[in-house]
C-alpha cells in the first residue's frame, strides 16, 4: 500500500468513526459527570422537602386527633347540664312538697301539688323534644316495644295488639329512646 493510500484509508476512518471513537465525546461526559451530582443534590433535598411536609402534616393531625378527642370529652361532661339545669325548679318543688307531706292534714292539696310538679316536669322535658309513644291499642311493633307478656284479649279486635302498658316508651325528637314495655292481647 502506498503512503497516499493509506492517508486517504486514515482519512476515512477518521471520517467513518463515531463521535465517541475521536473522543469528542469527553466534553459531554464531563458535563453528564457535573449534572449528575446536581441531579443528585436535587432529589436530596426534593427527598428532605417531602419528609418535611410529611413530618408537618402528621404533627398537625396528630394534634387536630388530641384537640377532638379532648373537645368530645368535654361535650360528654357536659352534655346533660342544660337539661340538668332546666330540672333544678322541679327538684326544688319536690322539696317543697315532702315538707308539705309531714304538715297535711288533707290529702287533695297534696295530690294537687304533685299533679302540679308532674306537669311541670313533664313540659319540662316536652320542651327539650321528649314525647310519650301511643301504644295502648296499637297492633305490636318490635322496633319500638317489648311485650312483656300475652293476655287475653277482652274483644276479637285486640288480638295481636297492645291492651296495656306497663312502662311508657319515649322518643327524643324521633329517635326510641326508651321502648314501651307492653302486655298483648291473645
Amino acid at each position: 500500500m502506498s503512503h497516499a493510500e493509506e492517508k486517504d484509508r486514515s482519512k476515512e476512518t477518521v471520517e467513518n468513526e463515531s463521535p465517541v471513537e475521536q473522543g469528542e465525546n469527553q466534553e459531554p461526559l464531563e458535563e453528564n459527570t457535573a449534572t449528575q451530582p446536581d441531579e443528585k443534590t436535587l432529589h436530596q433535598n426534593e427527598v428532605a422537602e417531602l419528609k418535611d411536609k410529611y413530618l408537618r402534616l402528621y404533627s398537625e393531625f396528630d394534634n387536630f386527633r388530641k384537640r377532638t378527642s379532648k373537645e368530645k370529652s368535654d361535650l360528654l361532661k357536659s352534655a346533660g347540664e342544660e337539661v340538668i339545669l332546666s330540672m333544678l325548679p322541679v327538684l326544688d318543688d319536690f322539696e317543697r312538697a315532702k315538707k308539705a307531706f309531714g304538715n297535711a292534714d288533707e290529702t287533695d292539696p297534696v295530690k294537687q301539688g304533685v299533679e302540679l310538679i308532674y306537669h311541670k316536669l313533664f313540659k319540662t322535658l316536652e320542651a327539650k323534644g321528649l314525647h310519650p309513644m301511643k301504644s295502648i291499642g296499637q297492633p305490636f311493633n318490635p322496633e319500638l316495644h317489648e311485650a312483656i307478656t300475652q293476655s287475653a284479649a277482652p274483644s276479637e279486635d285486640l288480638k295481636g295488639k297492645i291492651i296495656d302498658e306497663l312502662e311508657k316508651g319515649y322518643y327524643l325528637n324521633d329517635k326510641v329512646i326508651r321502648f314501651a314495655k307492653v302486655i298483648i292481647g291473645a
